[in-house]
This record gives structure tokens, C-alpha cells and sequence, in this order.
């Protein structure tokens, strides 16, 4: 076999976002230093910046910097990094939101010196604009990455198309599919999903080096044959990268693809892979605890409030409990705020939640959207019975419904339901069997990843879409 090594190189996901948090901490870092020099130049009690910097400038202005990079938070998915209109779209409402804040302290805080104007808004519109500047760079790093890292796909059968149709949403493309290499002589020659089939898998190291080839994905429906087998295990040896389609899927959707997975993939994935650690389950409850407790204090003081909003809006009563699974599909009662209008469900049939949905009473769609009608169910993440973060809980009869339709649909039991969660932060109302499927895999990517460090992400993703009433 010819030498297909060839000098490659590619950022994994992980090293994209190491790169953004950087990138982002020395833009946050430089916008700091900018605005206390514009403070410097401007008082005549001092001619040294350093000694200006040491006496004048406030403990809460080092905070600035990562104080701007949760503002940032959504932006750290590589899909809405990697997408301009996104991009400046979050940076403006970080910006909005950080100057909002300040206003808060700035009138409730006496000394002027304390919080400076001057500082904030030099450090602001610095900030502002360098962000932008280091995404757009971001950006075009990105997109040349992407397309100097060519892929070639094994099998153009149900694993492959899903993959090529789920490739042209993404805009930038993470990298260039050139095609793809199939055993079957009927589709040798052929276009499928926009992609041209090259020859079969005895072909592969021809044209891997005639295409110039850096990774190959392996997404064969059915049996792999032995030769091929061997075959993919030589072009590793020589320097490609092999992955597989479901491995890609989820790096790069964050979703588990459910319609092409083999049929233990929950013992593998869940046994043998995802196991958590007592450390983890340890912290998570510890979090849980305190987060349970913040949040019972903030829903106890605005209770009264909601109470009074929700009787004028559609009378008593003013919470409901409601059935759902938790982890291992024990029942516990959810509490939430009333939402819709009594007797929402009066012929006793379970009904998935519409977008727009007619039982939403004025009062329930603003607590829906803001999220404030789940704050009661603190107590259930204080007694136990859920987590703040997880799987959506979902009612029993829906459970039995689902696990006939969708695959693997049980087996997000195997986590504590949350607060919020991975799903409810990346899709919008499951509206149907099909969007209830998307959610799912979310779930199920979840579930399967699950880390300290996750969870704070999604809480603090959770606030945004709070801010942005976005709820669902």
C-alpha cells in the first residue's frame, strides 16, 4: 500500500471552545485595562497608570472580564459560534444586558468613584467591539478548517444520507464531504443527497489519496464485511482518521442519533461508557440542595404577586400537581403554577403541550414563557424526587405511549428528571412523535455526557433563555 500520511491539522470541539474562552478572556482582559486608562488620563491626581491602577481601580472591575464572558454563555456552542448573524446578535445582548445591570448598581451604589461611568462605558464598548472583531476571526479560522478538512463517508445507505442531509443545515460547514464509497454496484457513479459515489470499499486507499482524504466515516447499515474491515483498519495505520457516523453525529449536534444505533447501544452506552462517578452524583445532589434552596427563597418572595396575577386572570386554584415519572420510572407528583385553564384535560385524555397552545390562559403564556410557573418545583428538586437539571419529567401515560414509537424512548429514566436540561435549552415545544424523537436525543446525549461542568453550563445557558423569554 502507497503512504497516505499526510500532515493534518484539526481542532477537535473541545479545543474550539479552550480557544473561544480564551480568546474571549484576553479580549475581556484588554477592554479592562483600556477603560481604566481612559479613567487615567482623565484625572489629574495621577501620573503613574500603575499606581493609578492599584489605588483607584475597584475589586468588582477584575470581575468585568469573566462577568462578560457568562454574558457569552450561548455563545459557546460551536454552532451558534461558527454562525455571523448569531454571533452578533448574542454579543449585542450581552452588551444590553451587561449595561442594564450596571444602571442597577450604579443607582444603588452612593460612590461615583465606585462605579465609575467613564470606566464602565470605555470598558463596554471596547469590549463590545473587540468581541466582534475576535469572533469574525473566529469565524473565518473556522471556516477554513472546516474546508480543508476533507471526509469521505463509508456506506451510502439509511446512516450515510441521514448524515449528508443533517451536513447541508450546517451553515458554516464543519468541514468538506466529498462523497462517499459504497459496496453496492447500483449506486457506484450515482448522486445521492447531493454527493457523488466514488466506487466500493476495495477502492477506498485510491481514492483516498486521488481526493486527498483526511478522515473517514464509517457509516455502514448492516454487517460490515470482514475485508472492509481490515481495509479501514490499514488507512488508520497510515495516518486517517476513522470515525464513526454516530460519533460524529453527536459531536457534531450534540444528539444522539436513536434511528441508527445498533440494538444494545443502552448497555454499551450506558453500562460499559457512562457510567457516573459517586464524586459526580455526590456534587450534583449537593448542588441540587443549594440550588433548591435559592430558589424557594426567590419563588416564596414572589409568590404573593403570581397568586394575585393568576385569581384575577382565571380564579382558583392557583397550583396544580400533576403525576410524572422519575428516575427508573418511580411516580412522584410534579407542583407547578396553574397555566391553563381548568379542566384543561376534562375527558381525561393526556395531550402533549402546543406551541400556542388554546389552554394557555394570558397569565400562563407569560409564565411559560419566563419559566416562573416551575419555580414550585424546587420543592421536588429539595425532596428528591427531580434534579435542576435532567430530562424533562413526563407523565406516565405519555411514557407508555412514546416507548412504542420511538426508540430508546425509556431509557432517559435512567437520570433524575430536571428543571431544565440539555433538550429544553437546544429545541423548542415536541409538538409531535417526530419532535418528541429530537428531544430524545438530546436526552439521551445527556444522559450519556453528563458532568459537573455540563450542568452549570446548561444553568447558566437556562438564564439566558430565561432574559430572552424563551421558554418552553
Amino acid at each position: 500500500m502507497a503512504d497516505i500520511t499526510r500532515p493534518r491539522f484539526r481542532l477537535t470541539p473541545g479545543e474550539q471552545r479552550i480557544i473561544l474562552i480564551l480568546g474571549d478572556l484576553f479580549v475581556g482582559i484588554v477592554a479592562l485595562l483600556g477603560g481604566i486608562y481612559f479613567w487615567f488620563i482623565v484625572d489629574p491626581d495621577f501620573f503613574n497608570f500603575f499606581e493609578f491602577f492599584i489605588a483607584r481601580a475597584p475589586f468588582w472591575f477584575y470581575i468585568l472580564p469573566p462577568a462578560w464572558m457568562l454574558l457569552l454563555i450561548d455563545l459557546y456552542d460551536l454552532h451558534r459560534a461558527s454562525n455571523w448573524q448569531r454571533t452578533v446578535r448574542g454579543v449585542t445582548i450581552a452588551a444590553i444586558v451587561g449595561g442594564v445591570a450596571y444602571l442597577v448598581v450604579f443607582f444603588v451604589q452612593d460612590d461615583p468613584r465606585f462605579v465609575n461611568r467613564r470606566t464602565f462605558a470605555a470598558f463596554l464598548l471596547a469590549v463590545f467591539a473587540l468581541t466582534l472583531l475576535w469572533r469574525w476571526v473566529y469565524i473565518r479560522m473556522y471556516t477554513a478548517q472546516g474546508m480543508g478538512r476533507r471526509v469521505l463517508v463509508v456506506g451510502a445507505g439509511a446512516n450515510g444520507q441521514t448524515l449528508a442531509r443533517m451536513y447541508a443545515e450546517l451553515k458554516p460547514p464543519p468541514f468538506n464531504l466529498v462523497g462517499f464509497i459504497d459496496d453496492d454496484p447500483q449506486k457506484v457513479g450515482k448522486t445521492i443527497e447531493g454527493f457523488r459515489v466514488f466506487g466500493g470499499s476495495h477502492q477506498l486507499t485510491q481514492w483516498i489519496e486521488e481526493l486527498n482524504i483526511a478522515e473517514v466515516v464509517v457509516s455502514i447499515t448492516g454487517e460490515m464485511r470482514g475485508q472492509t474491515f481490515q481495509i479501514l483498519l490499514d488507512v488508520q495505520e497510515k495516518g486517517i482518521e476513522v470515525t464513526r457516523m454516530q460519533t460524529l453525529y453527536e459531536s457534531l449536534f450534540g444528539r444522539v442519533p436513536i434511528h441508527h444505533l445498533e440494538s444494545d447501544w443502552v448497555l454499551r452506552s450506558f453500562i460499559d461508557e457512562a457510567r457516573v462517578s459517586s464524586f459526580y452524583l455526590i456534587g450534583s445532589r449537593a448542588i441540587d440542595i443549594l440550588g433548591s434552596l435559592v430558589g424557594m427563597t426567590i419563588f416564596l418572595a414572589l409568590l404573593p404577586f403570581l397568586a394575585i396575577a393568576i385569581l384575577l386572570d382565571d380564579g382558583w386554584p392557583i397550583f396544580y400537581t400533576q403525576p410524572r415519572l422519575g428516575k427508573g420510572g418511580v411516580p412522584f407528583k410534579m407542583l407547578k403554577l396553574r397555566t391553563m385553564v381548568k379542566n384543561a384535560e376534562a375527558d381525561g385524555q393526556a395531550r402533549m403541550a402546543q406551541e400556542n397552545d388554546p389552554r394557555v390562559t394570558r397569565v400562563g403564556n407569560f409564565l411559560r414563557m419566563t419559566r416562573l410557573d416551575e419555580l414550585p418545583q424546587f420543592w421536588n428538586v429539595l425532596r428528591g424526587e427531580m434534579s435542576l437539571v435532567g430530562p424533562r419529567a413526563e407523565r406516565e401515560e405519555m411514557v407508555n405511549k412514546f416507548q412504542k414509537q420511538i426508540p430508546f424512548y425509556r431509557a432517559r429514566l435512567l437520570a433524575k428528571p430536571g428543571l431544565t436540561g440539555w433538550a429544553q435549552i437546544n429545541y423548542g415545544y415536541a409538538a409531535t412523535v417526530e419532535d418528541t424523537g429530537v428531544k430524545l436525543e438530546y436526552d439521551l446525549y445527556y444522559i450519556k455526557h453528563r458532568s459537573i461542568l455540563m450542568d452549570i453550563v446548561i444553568m447558566l445557558r437556562t438564564v439566558g433563555t430565561v432574559l430572552g423569554r424563551k421558554g418552553r
